[in-house]
């Protein structure tokens, strides 16, 4: 699958997890759900893949973890939060950074509509989905 492809799967498992519980939950609810509904589309990912810092040659487990990564390349942030802040989003550039991946996806799924949640980051770049 190309990074389109696989991304308009990971948003389209998300909008059906949303359509199904809704706003509310709490963030671990909607990831175990998400990978349920990964699990189904046959998409493979790693849930709470630890993220190591490395810092002048010295590599540190600072207890980073991503929420899911998708077939290894695309970092996915989950949130269930009033209003995403910037910090938000520069976790997930950081997340980005630190582990070389070149897209990421950060939805929160504490709005009415889903796809109003979710935002698209490439090379550091946000862009609404």
């Amino acid at each position: 699958m190309t990074d389109n492809e696989l991304t308009h799967e990971i948003i389209g498992a998300a909008i059906e997890v949303h359509r199904m519980l809704g706003p509310g939950l709490l963030e671990d609810t909607y990831e175990e759900c998400l990978a349920r509904e990964l699990s189904l589309r046959k998409v493979r990912f790693e849930r709470q893949k630890p993220l190591p810092l490395v810092y002048k040659e010295l590599k540190l487990d600072a207890g980073y973890r991503l929420d899911i990564l998708v077939e290894g390349r695309i970092i996915v942030e989950l949130k269930a939060v009033e209003a995403l802040a910037p910090i938000h989003e520069a976790i997930v550039l950081t997340y980005l950074r630190l582990s070389g991946c070149r897209l990421g996806l950060l939805a929160n799924f504490n709005v009415p509509v889903l796809k109003d949640g979710v935002r698209r980051f490439i090379n550091g770049f946000p862009k609404v989905e």
